[in-house]
């Protein structure tokens, strides 16, 4: 063996055991009891109080880079999602400029990111307006699927499809089973915001809103018999309609955020921009209503959607929710936020390692990727559950110092983060582009 790992406690499909995990040419060749024999060139003994994850798996990530390298980069977004415990995220296909909507996009998007990453990196496409015949070449290229707006997405280079165009999109994809994911809110029911109050902003965007576009994806999703995610659901009470076409048989698939699960409305201050995301964040009562959803298997898994800008752009010297960027800026501190809510609630560390690794794996296909397993990728998480810290935005490693998150008490913390064997310092980067395992 190359490297093994000692654990009394860690995750796997079985559960939380202890064990000994073994590793040869960046892949796990065996897992065995805490006793085994296994020997190595380097052991790695886990304290009574780590925890061995499986490495994470974040399929959405704003990087935007090329284009708008101010905001983010790949060497600073990788640098904080393996932070954070991730080995593995895909890359949005707006806010870079180019967008990612054709394959000679996607060849600029490889060549910024080669060379430059600290864990593994794939990429989505986009499904925008008259781009139909982009979209079977770029899954051809190797794409995990297509994202789409079905309203404004905030920057004028990435357009939205109409419901017809979604429909047709949808078409098309089904014919090479490609997947769509979509950010499902009506831009009918959603008003302009001005000004410093944070209920005035939610009142904007109200849960009619998402409601409205998630029943009209449940209904294309029907009728055209294709693949549908949901992405970042903020509105719990879309899930009984959810959990009806789930229950149907549609391959439908639903995320949530880290952000949606640890915020509550009436606890956002006016004037503190840095909350701002669209879908925006909801009261308590929702938020219970998501975890209960997670509870029973409605909202599949947990990612960050980092969607980062800069300081200015927050507008934090203003207050303006309607001038300010909508995004959350958490990659770094998903996992801790993550564990504190769900310990709270019951939750174990498996479900975490469920929500944040395995099923996201597995919806982008992944066969090597979200598991401690033999014949997967080396890549793992060591993590103290039972350790707390207070984020400050300065020591985060993504490019701005801004987060919602900065001051908030946090339990768990990341001691190392290993990718494919190769433990991450921050200083060496050995993350590969990623693409679909069946293009």
């Amino acid at each position: 063996m190359d490297l093994v790992f000692r654990a009394r406690r860690m995750i796997t499909s079985a559960g939380i055991t202890e064990g000994t995990v073994g590793v040869r040419d960046g892949r796990i060749v065996a897992v065995e009891p805490l006793n085994s024999a296994l020997d190595a060139d380097r052991v790695i003994e886990l304290g009574a109080n780590q925890v061995l994850l499986p490495g994470l798996v974040d399929t959405h990530v704003h990087v935007n880079d090329p284009g708008r390298t101010e905001w983010e980069g790949f060497k600073t977004a990788t640098r904080a999602a393996a932070a954070g415990g991730i080995t593995t995220m895909l890359d949005m296909p707006l806010n870079s400029l180019p967008p990612t909507t054709d394959v000679d996009a996607l060849e600029v998007k490889r060549k910024t990111a080669e060379g430059r990453l600290h864990i593994d990196v794939g990429f989505w496409g986009g499904a925008v307006p008259g781009n139909l015949q982009q979209l079977r070449p770029m899954h051809e290229a190797g794409v995990f699927g297509f994202k789409s707006f079905l309203l404004h997405s905030g920057v004028d280079e990435f357009g939205h499809l109409s419901f017809p165009q979604f429909e047709a999109a949808l078409g098309v994809m089904n014919r090479f089973n490609g997947l769509m994911i979509v950010h499902a809110e009506d831009g009918h029911s959603i008003t302009k915001p001005t000004g410093r109050k944070y209920a005035d902003f939610l009142a904007s965007r109200p849960d009619e809103a998402e409601n409205t576009a998630i029943a009209k994806v449940i209904e294309l999703t029907r009728k055209t018999g294709a693949r549908a995610h949901i992405l970042h659901l903020a509105s719990a009470s879309a899930l009984p309609m959810i959990a009806e076409a789930k229950d149907e048989g549609l391959d439908l698939t639903v995320e949530t955020c880290p952000h949606y699960l640890t915020f509550v409305a009436e606890e956002i201050q006016d004037g503190a921009t840095q909350f701002k995301c669209c879908p925006p964040i909801r009261d308590a009562a929702n938020r219970e209503a998501l975890w209960q959803g997670l509870r029973d298997g409605v909202i599949d898994f947990i990612v960050s959607d980092h969607s980062p800008s800069t300081v200015e752009l927050k507008r934090l010297d203003t207050g303006d929710f309607g001038d300010a960027w909508g995004g959350i800026a958490g990659l770094q501190v998903g996992l801790p936020a993550v564990w504190t809510q769900a310990r709270r609630r019951g939750f174990t560390m498996f479900d975490v390692a469920e929500w944040m690794a395995h099923r996201p794996a597995e919806l982008a296909g992944m066969q090597h990727k979200g598991q401690i397993a033999a014949g997967y990728d080396a890549d793992f998480c060591v993590f103290a559950p039972d350790e707390a810290f207070v984020v400050q935005a300065e020591q985060l490693y993504h490019r701005n110092p801004v987060t919602a998150y900065h001051g908030m008490p946090l339990a768990g913390r990341v001691v190392s983060t290993w990718l494919r064997g190769i433990k991450v310092t921050g200083e060496e980067m050995h993350g590969d582009l990623l693409g679909r395992e069946d293009a």
